[in-house]
């Protein structure tokens, strides 16, 4: 291309450039006359377009004018079908309604010819009940309008129809009840069957509800009068009138289960509640014969009136204040006192063994205990029997027919009021007579010379006494099934073993067997040791033996995190609600306060003798140990002391173990064979805390004085009184921890112990900063 005008430097570049501006000019005005040519084209073609736009509006406005009108007309043609069928099926619909009323009326009139029929010469009592069933099917509206009273009557049968069919119910009706009543009168079973069949087909269901209760409960009358009309030999069997109430309840299970079937499939289903209703009112009746008649025969009036009036006169004797000694608050600690109301008065209590006769007692618990078993079972059954089916999957619910009944009532007042109250006494009085009758074990001693005499654990008789009944109460309480006895007996049995049980141990502890010293800066006799240690144990087995007896019945459900009944079938036992969670509960309460009070006596019991016996014998054994042991010795001093003394240097370093070792033995080992594995490894606890504080004291006692040799004789002579104090309990080194860091401070080399005040070393310290470097500054490191 040419250079640009602007460039141009001679005259035929000047020319050379414009001769290019030239071209270009020709070649612009070439391309911008082919464009106004291409846009007038452009022009024409839109206005084609607005000529068709308009030619293509007016045949749309002419199309839908022609659209709407044929549209119109075809819209008013298919209202006119619309309304047509709709009134073809309105047509249809009254002349199936009268087609329907009409066969109604027919077959009324059938219904009504065929009732009179039936009732006339042929007298088929069933085919008359039949029509009579057909024709209550007829709404009423229909059997009582005017188009059937004009219809269906006859010359036969003049009467409207609806006066024609209740008459007939009513003739049937007092027809059916006359021959019910006569076939229950001969006996005939089914001609029974054949008449209660047709009470519900002429509409009269309760009323052959109501008969076939009376009918039923004349048998269930019958039972209970020949359960009571044996021998009075026999009346005095002890679960004569139990078994006398066991048979009504099976008589009655049997009628239901016998004669529900027909019941539910000729009345309907639920229908069997009626009778049942009648069954418990006759039940009511017959049950309360029994019961009282047992309450007379048994004198439980009486027993009642000897119970609560039983004045326990040895267990309160037993904490009264007694001589000029006597004091004390409710702990162990106080003065002792001399004598026991144990040994006294033997005489008062065979008379008050003679007022209440527990035998007596035991046999009427048992004869209620199996009576209220039978109660449940019945409950439970007609509780069944009267749930609804729909609601089968839910909680059993006790139904109001039993709950409002006479019987129940009954059962209340001469069964659970007197359980209760005579298995309050009885548990008492039995733990009253383990007391009286308690004996220490025999042939027990603190030397090692001597052998033991009998089986571990020694403990006193009244435990196992007291707990044999305590396992034997509660049986007896969760067989009577009810949640009523659970929520009273069960308390009570806390409240007398947290009382009684657990306040008759504690003051044998505190008055007879406290381990004081005879004379001052003396020993506590072997004698109140031993009883003490045997105390001390009974409280230990106790717990063991009522965890035992509550663990056999409960278990913790894991998913929920509350106890609940081990046995499936005591479970089954107590089927209404949550009472089965709820004896599970109670069980678990029992334990749990029970427990907590002998476990806090026992606690006590311990620390007693830790003080009174093993803390003052521990002291002269410590003396002994640390006999002339002197840790600000260097290895050259202690070995000329070993040859001054004629003994070895391994003699000399072995003295302190040796001699902790032999007088630990001595004072534990005697203690260790008595007592119980749980007693003895507390008061080991107890007495290893003790140990570890004065050993302690004992180290720092020696801050800068021993030798750098005197302080590895001390950290080996106290690692061997931990290992002997440890020995078989391993857990008890953790008492010992701050004696052990304490030792080894003092014992690190110089890196090691910069390492610790740098903090580099990982270690669990129960030592302070301050209390580190105090140790450190216990060795002389100068000497050597």
């Amino acid at each position: 291309m040419s250079a640009s005008i602007d460039e141009a430097s001679s005259a035929a570049e000047v020319r050379a450039a414009l001769t290019a501006l030239h071209a270009q000019e020709a070649a612009i005005t070439t391309q911008l006359g082919a464009l106004s040519a291409s846009q007038a084209d452009l022009s024409r073609h839109l206005s084609r377009l607005d000529l068709l736009r308009a030619s293509l509006g007016a045949q749309a406005i002419a199309v839908r004018s022609i659209g709407s009108e044929m549209l119109t007309s075809a819209a008013e043609t298919a209202g006119r079908l619309s309304n047509g069928v709709k009134q073809l099926d309105s047509e249809k619909e009254r002349v199936e309604a009268t087609l329907g009323v009409v066969e109604q009326v027919a077959e009324l009139k059938a219904c009504v010819n065929g009732v009179v029929g039936s009732m006339g010469a042929p007298q088929d009592w069933e085919a008359a009940a039949a029509y009579l069933d057909r024709a209550s099917r007829i709404p009423d509206e229909v059997a009582r309008g005017a188009f059937a009273g004009s219809i269906v009557p006859s010359v036969e049968v003049p009467d409207a129809p609806w006066v024609t069919l209740d008459q007939a119910r009513e003739s049937l009706c007092k027809l059916f009840l006359r021959e019910f009543e006569n076939a229950a009168a001969a006996g005939d079973g089914a001609k029974v069957t054949r008449f209660f069949k047709l009470f519900p087909l002429i509409g009269r269901a309760d009323v052959g509800l109501d008969v076939y209760g009376r009918y039923v409960c004349q048998g269930v009358a019958g039972t209970a009068r020949a359960a009571l009309k044996d021998t009075a030999a026999a009346r005095r069997d002890v679960f004569f009138y139990a078994s006398a109430l066991t048979r009504l309840f099976e008589h009655i299970a049997q009628i239901i289960d016998s004669h529900g079937a027909l019941v539910e499939r000729h009345y309907g289903s639920g229908k069997m509640v009626r009778v049942i209703e009648r069954l418990q009112m006759e039940a009511d009746v017959q049950g309360g014969i029994i019961l009282d008649t047992w309450s007379d025969e048994r004198a439980v009036d009486r027993k009642l009136t000897d119970v609560k009036s039983y004045p326990f006169s040895f267990l309160v004797q037993s904490f009264l204040p007694q001589g000029p000694r006597g004091g004390g608050g409710g702990g162990i600690v106080g003065n002792a006192r001399g004598a026991s109301p144990a040994l006294g008065n033997s005489g008062a209590r065979n008379s008050e063994d003679e007022g209440v006769n527990m035998k007596e007692v035991d046999g009427l618990l048992s004869e209620i205990a199996l009576m209220l078993g039978r109660w449940a079972l019945y409950t439970r059954f007609i509780a069944t029997k009267c749930q609804d089916t729909a609601a089968a999957k839910e909680a059993l619910v006790v139904p109001e027919l039993l709950v409002k009944s006479n019987l129940s009532r009954k059962v209340g007042g001469k069964l659970t009021t007197p359980y209760n109250v005579m298995s309050t006494f009885f548990f008492r009085r039995s733990v009253e007579k383990a007391f009286q009758l308690d004996e220490y074990p025999t042939g027990l001693s603190l030397s090692m010379s001597k052998q033991i005499q009998g089986n571990a654990p020694y403990i006193i008789m009244a435990v196992d006494d007291v707990m044999y009944i305590a396992n034997a109460v509660l049986d007896k309480c969760l067989s009577t099934r009810q949640r009523e006895i659970i929520a009273s007996v069960l308390p009570t049995v806390g409240r007398v073993l947290g009382s009684d049980f657990i306040g008759m141990v504690q003051r044998k502890m505190r008055d007879e067997s406290y381990p004081k010293p005879m004379v001052q800066g003396g020993f506590p006799p072997e004698e109140k040791i031993i009883q003490f240690i045997v105390l001390v144990n009974s409280l230990d087995m106790a717990n063991e033996y009522l965890d035992r007896i509550i663990s056999t019945r409960i278990v913790m459900d894991e998913d929920h995190g509350s106890p609940r009944l081990r046995d499936k079938g005591v479970a089954d036992w107590f089927p209404f609600g949550r009472d089965s969670a709820f004896v599970a509960g109670a069980l678990q309460t029992l334990e749990t306060s029970v427990v907590a009070k002998s476990t806090e006596l026992l606690n006590e019991g311990i620390q007693v003798l830790f003080n009174q016996v093993v803390k003052l014998r521990l002291r002269p054994v410590l003396s002994d140990t640390f006999r002339d042991a002197d840790y600000t010795l260097t290895e050259a001093e202690l070995a000329e002391l070993a040859h001054q003394n004629d003994e070895t240097e391994a003699q000399v370093l072995e003295q302190v173990p040796r001699r902790f070792e032999q007088g630990w033995e001595q004072l534990m080992k005697p203690i260790a064979r008595i007592m119980t594995p749980r007693t003895f490894g507390s008061l080991l606890d107890i007495t290893a805390r003790y140990l570890a504080r004065v050993l302690e004291k004992r180290v720092l006692s020696y801050a800068g004085r021993a030798t750098p040799y005197g302080a590895v004789r001390l950290e080996r002579d106290f690692g061997g009184i931990v290992d002997c104090v440890a020995r078989g309990d391993y857990g008890v080194r953790e008492g010992f921890g701050r004696v052990t860091q304490l030792l080894m401070v003092a014992n690190m080399e110089d890196e090691e112990w910069d390492e610790v005040e740098a903090g580099e070393v990982g270690m669990d310290w129960v030592l302070s900063v301050e209390e580190r470097r105090r140790a450190r500054s216990m060795v002389i490191r100068e000497r050597q």
